[in-house]
């Protein structure tokens, strides 16, 4: 489930009360300073398995953490803010890092924190401790430190993260397990590269991450009908023939994995009530799709049916399945 919060339609005198209110239950305490009047804020919040997403949009102003606002749930977690846009200043265990658009920052809720910050938007990764594998004097100095979001793991991670707010619906119960321990790897991953220390995580720490991120990478892009591994690749600083070689340990080959999340956008589509006015070749194009031969072959293979057969003879049946409404056959 999706939560969403927005501070507009309350008192003005009591909009700050009310946000902090709902940052301490939906994530972790803190206390909101406003910088301007008429605080206007807004969040959405979800859960991808272990890991709570979180992109706040806020307005110029403070918020502190105060050793009286720890609790035990703090001393659980860890925690990762992602710029997406505007500047913000961290301190926390006597350092201080100044964040702007794309960067990131790694703190300890367990720790008394700042946040000074123009109007911003942001993402926060909330996940266990003990998914992190780093050793926790590693972890200690890391804090308040700015990780510069357009290099190396650090642009993996930031822009992994910046997507995720729009994907918390996609992931079914066992899928969501392992996007969340390939973020958490990407993780470990950055902050290990930063320590001067990438050696210490394994091989497979750093093909799950990259994996996922590839992944994503091309789930915004599924629409783009000129989608190719070189593109994919060169995105990612690798060759084509290390990214073909980075699937060989998955259930598919690139193409068809690519082809199998299309045809699923397009049977989600053709079972959406809310598109019965647009065409099946309409909806196929939208995801990549153009060749309609080629489209009605791959999903006859896929599902037993053609699409306009499909379409036709499926009874939806509502019921809540990974954000995705399943059919049920005549």
């Amino acid at each position: 489930m999706v939560v969403h919060f927005r501070t507009s339609g309350r008192p003005s005198p009591h909009r700050i009360d009310a946000w902090s209110e709902a940052v301490g239950r939906l994530l972790l305490p803190l206390q909101s300073r406003a910088g301007t009047d008429g605080f206007d804020a807004k969040m959405l919040v979800g859960d991808i398995g272990p890991l709570r997403v979180s992109e706040l949009l806020t307005p110029p102003g403070e918020c502190v953490r105060t050793p009286a606002l720890i609790g035990e749930q703090n001393q659980r977690l860890y925690q990762v803010d992602v710029i997406s846009r505007g500047t913000v200043t961290v301190e926390q265990n006597g350092r201080r890092a100044q964040l702007g658009a794309g960067d990131l920052a790694f703190t300890d809720p367990a720790l008394p924190v700042a946040y000074n910050s123009s109007a911003c938007t942001h993402v926060r990764l909330l996940f266990p401790r003990t998914m992190l594998a780093l050793p926790a004097t590693d972890i200690a100095t890391m804090t308040a430190v700015r990780l510069a979001g357009d290099r190396a793991s650090g642009a993996l991670l930031s822009s992994l993260s910046r997507q995720l707010p729009q994907r918390l619906e996609d992931y079914d119960p066992d899928e969501e397990v392992r996007v969340a321990a390939a973020v958490i790897d990407l993780v470990s991953v950055t902050l290990s590269t930063h320590l001067g220390r990438a050696g210490s995580i394994t091989p497979d720490a750093r093909r799950r991450a990259l994996m996922h991120h590839i992944h994503a990478y091309i789930d915004v892009r599924l629409g783009d009908p000129g989608l190719s591994p070189a593109l994919i690749a060169d995105a990612h600083h690798i060759s084509v023939r290390f990214l073909h070689k980075l699937f060989e340990s998955q259930e598919s080959t690139l193409s068809s994995w690519i082809r199998q999340r299309r045809l699923d956008r397009c049977r989600a589509a053709l079972l959406d009530p809310a598109q019965n006015h647009r065409s099946v070749n309409a909806i196929a194009a939208t995801w990549g799709m153009a060749n309609p031969a080629h489209f009605n072959r791959a999903f006859k293979a896929a599902y037993g049916l053609p699409p306009g057969a499909y379409r036709a003879g499926a009874v939806v049946h509502r019921e809540p399945y990974g954000g995705v409404t399943r059919p049920r056959r005549r």
